[in-house]
């Protein structure tokens, strides 16, 4: 499965790589830093991702205003996207739902706590059936 990853922290990045390997999941991670870059990656002519993650704390585009453009594609909108945030925010929360995300994890600070959520995640995602868009 491919996995767009849109996270500018280089550390959270590191974590979710060092996860897959862990786990030996047999994932490509496509990595952008903000939601601008992952709009072109999403718009380029490469194969599209089967899920996103998505941070929401980021320059330039955050993740909500990702969102919202990403749901106003014909072709992109029914990519799954769950949000991996360290926002407890209600308001975020509720609007994410709003726009139309698969999923909304908060990440958690023990590193353990973090593979564990993430092995969960990935599992569930790699036995739906994903849209081929």
């Amino acid at each position: 499965m491919n996995i767009l990853f849109i996270e500018d922290d280089t550390i959270e990045t590191m974590k979710l790589q060092r996860t897959v390997s862990k786990f030996q999941l047999k994932h490509t991670i496509i990595e952008a830093r903000n939601g601008e870059e992952a709009l072109k990656i999403l718009k380029s002519d490469a194969e599209l991702p089967g899920i996103i993650l998505l941070d929401l704390n980021m320059p330039r585009m955050n993740g909500i205003e990702f969102l919202r453009v990403l749901k106003e594609d014909d072709k992109l909108k029914y990519l799954p996207t769950i949000i991996l945030t360290t926002s407890e925010n209600r308001a975020d929360l509720l609007e994410c739902y709003r726009i139309g995300i698969a999923g909304y994890i908060i990440k958690p600070l023990k590193y353990e706590d973090y593979e564990s959520k993430l092995q969960k995640v990935l599992a569930y995602w790699d036995i739906n059936e994903l849209v081929k868009a």
